[in-house]
C-alpha cells in the first residue's frame, strides 16, 4: 500500500468508522456466539499472497462484528463507560502516524512536554493542590499517563514499598530488604477493585481488607483499629488505598477522615478514582475529592468518562522523586544531553514499560474541541439520566434501589431472593436488547445499571426500563405457574 492508496483507503476507513458509530444502536449490543466461534471462520495460516483491502473489510463484518460487544451502543449499561469521541479518535490516528516511542524527552520532546502540560491542564480542571502540578509544584510533583488504574495502583504501591524500606533501613542499618518485606502491610476497603489486591500480590506484601460501613465506605475508625492491631503484632503498615467511586456501587471512602490518619501514621495514601474522577471537574461534585491534599498519589481514567478513548489513565504524585527513586535505570543507550538539566522529564522512570505512545495528543484534541464546559455537560447529562432511571425504579413497588445514586450508576434489584434476581439478569442478557452486569453487596445479588454511551438519551433509558419491567413480569408469572411464590415474597408485591 503506497501513500496514494492509503489516502483512498483511509477515507474509506473513516467513513466505515463513522457509519459504525452512527449505526451502532442498530446492532445487537451483546454477541450471540460461543467460545471458539472465530477460528473456523478464517484460514488456519496467514495468506501466502496478499489479500485485498475489500476482502479484509468484508471479513470485518463476517468475522469480527458478530463477536463484538458494542460498548458504545446506547443499549450498553454494563461495567462503566469506555470513553470515545471523534476528536479523540483523530488524535489517536495522529499518534499512530507519528509513531514515536516516548521513553525519554530526547526520544520525542513534544511527546513528553505535551503530556506534562495536559496533566497540568487536567489537574487544574480538578482543582488539585499545587504540589501535584508540575507548573506550580516547585518541580517536586507532577502527572503522568499510565495504561490503566491497575498500573497506577501498582506503581504507587511499589514506590511506597521502596520509600518505607529506605526509611526503616536508615533507622536500623543492616536491616535487609527481605526482613522489611515480610512485615509490610497494605490496606484497602473490602469494596476496592480486585486490581488493588492484585497489586499487593505482585508487590509481595501482606494486605488487609478493611470492613466497610453500611454505606459501603471505608471509615477512619475501622482503618485505625486494623493499624493498631497489626502494629501490636509487629507488622509495619505502609500503604492505604482510598477508593472514590467503587466498582460495585460507586461508594466513596471517607477521604477527609482517612487522610489525617495516614498523615499521622506516615502511610502512603493512594486515591483510586478510576470512574468517578472525571466528575470532579464539575463544581457540584468536587467535594467528593475533599481530602486529596493528604494523598501521595491520585489516579483516575479519562478513558472511562472524559471522552478520551482507551488507553489514558492519569496519575499524579506529590513527590516525583518517590517514583523516580524506585524505578530509575539509566543505561548509556538511553542517556541524552539534557537529562540532568532539571527542565525535563523522562517518563520511563514513572511507569512499568519502557516505551510509551503519544497519548497526550488525544487529550489535547478533546480538551480543545469540547472545552471544559462541554466535558462538564457530558458528565451532567449522564448523571441526570441515572437519576431518571432511579426514579423509574422507585415507581415500581416490585423493585428496590440498593445504594445512594451519586453519579451515573444505579444499583437495583427485584424485592426477593438472590435466585430471583439472578434469573432476571439471565433473561435480560439472553434477550440481548440491553447489556447489564451484576455485583454483590454484602449478601445481596444486585443489578447494576450504568449510563455508558456518549450517545445515550432519555428514550434509551425509558426503553431499557420498559424491557426490564416486561422481563420481570414474565419471570414472576413463570414462578407462579410453577405453583410457588418467588423466593423472598415478590409474588405478594
Amino acid at each position: 500500500m503506497d501513500a496514494s492508496e492509503f489516502r483512498r483507503r483511509g477515507r474509506e476507513m473513516v467513513d466505515y468508522i463513522a457509519d459504525y458509530l452512527e449505526g451502532v444502536e442498530g446492532r445487537q449490543v451483546f454477541p450471540d456466539v460461543q467460545p471458539g466461534y472465530l477460528r473456523p471462520l478464517i484460514p488456519s495460516c496467514a495468506p501466502q499472497e496478499p489479500d485485498t483491502f475489500e476482502d479484509i473489510m468484508k471479513d470485518v463484518e463476517r468475522v469480527i462484528m458478530p463477536g463484538v460487544t458494542h460498548w458504545h451502543s446506547p443499549h450498553f449499561f454494563a461495567y462503566f463507560p469506555t470513553a470515545s469521541s471523534f476528536p479523540a479518535l483523530l488524535g489517536d490516528m495522529l499518534s499512530g502516524a507519528i509513531g514515536c516511542i516516548g521513553f525519554s524527552w530526547a526520544a520525542s520532546p513534544a511527546c513528553t512536554e505535551l503530556e506534562t502540560v495536559m496533566l497540568d491542564w487536567l489537574g487544574k480542571m480538578l482543582r488539585l493542590p499545587a504540589p501535584f502540578l508540575t507548573e506550580s509544584g516547585g518541580g517536586e510533583g507532577g502527572g503522568v499517563i499510565q495504561g490503566s488504574a491497575s498500573e497506577a495502583t501498582l506503581m504507587a504501591l511499589l514506590a511506597a514499598r521502596s520509600r518505607a524500606t529506605r526509611r526503616l533501613q536508615a533507622a536500623r542499618p543492616g536491616l535487609t530488604d527481605a526482613a522489611v518485606l515480610e512485615k509490610l502491610v497494605a490496606y484497602f476497603s473490602d469494596q476496592a477493585h480486585s486490581s488493588v489486591e492484585r497489586a499487593a500480590l505482585i508487590g509481595g506484601v501482606k494486605f488487609k481488607a478493611i470492613p466497610s460501613d453500611d454505606k459501603f465506605t471505608m471509615r477512619a475508625s475501622a482503618l485505625q483499629e486494623a493499624l493498631e492491631r497489626d502494629k501490636a503484632a509487629g507488622l509495619i503498615p505502609f500503604f492505604v488505598v482510598a477508593t472514590l467511586g467503587t466498582t460495585s456501587c460507586c461508594s466513596f471512602d471517607r477521604l477527609p477522615e482517612l487522610g489525617p490518619v495516614c498523615d499521622k501514621e506516615d502511610l502512603w495514601l493512594h486515591i483510586d478514582a478510576a470512574y468517578a474522577g472525571s466528575a470532579f471537574i464539575c463544581p457540584e461534585f468536587r467535594h467528593l475529592l475533599n481530602g486529596v491534599e493528604f494523598a501521595d498519589s491520585f489516579n483516575f481514567n479519562p478513558h472511562k468518562w472524559l471522552l478520551v478513548n482507551f488507553d489514558c489513565s492519569t496519575m499524579w504524585v506529590k513527590r516525583r522523586s518517590d517514583l523516580i527513586g524506585t524505578f530509575k535505570m539509566d543505561p548509556v543507550y538511553l542517556k541524552h544531553t539534557h537529562q540532568d538539566s532539571g527542565l525535563i522529564t523522562d517518563y520511563r522512570h514513572w511507569q512499568l514499560p519502557l516505551g510509551r505512545r503519544f497519548r497526550s495528543l488525544k487529550m489535547w484534541f478533546v480538551f480543545r474541541m469540547y472545552g471544559v464546559a462541554g466535558l462538564q455537560a457530558h458528565i451532567r447529562k449522564h448523571v441526570q439520566l441515572a437519576h431518571e432511571f432511579e426514579s423509574l425504579v422507585t415507581q415500581d413497588p416490585r423493585f428496590e434501589i440498593c445504594t445512594e445514586v451519586t453519579l451515573g450508576l444505579v444499583c437495583f434489584r427485584l424485592k426477593g431472593s438472590n435466585q430471583l434476581n439472578e434469573a432476571l439478569l439471565e433473561r435480560i442478557n439472553a434477550a440481548r436488547k440491553i447489556h447489564l452486569v451484576p455485583c454483590h453487596l454484602r449478601d445481596k445479588f444486585v443489578l447494576r445499571f450504568a449510563i455508558c454511551s456518549r450517545t445515550v438519551e432519555s428514550a434509551h433509558v425509558q426503553s431499557a426500563w420498559a424491557h426490564i419491567q416486561a422481563l420481570a413480569t414474565a419471570l414472576l408469572g413463570a414462578w407462579r405457574e410453577c405453583g410457588s411464590a418467588p423466593p423472598g415474597g415478590a409474588a405478594e408485591i
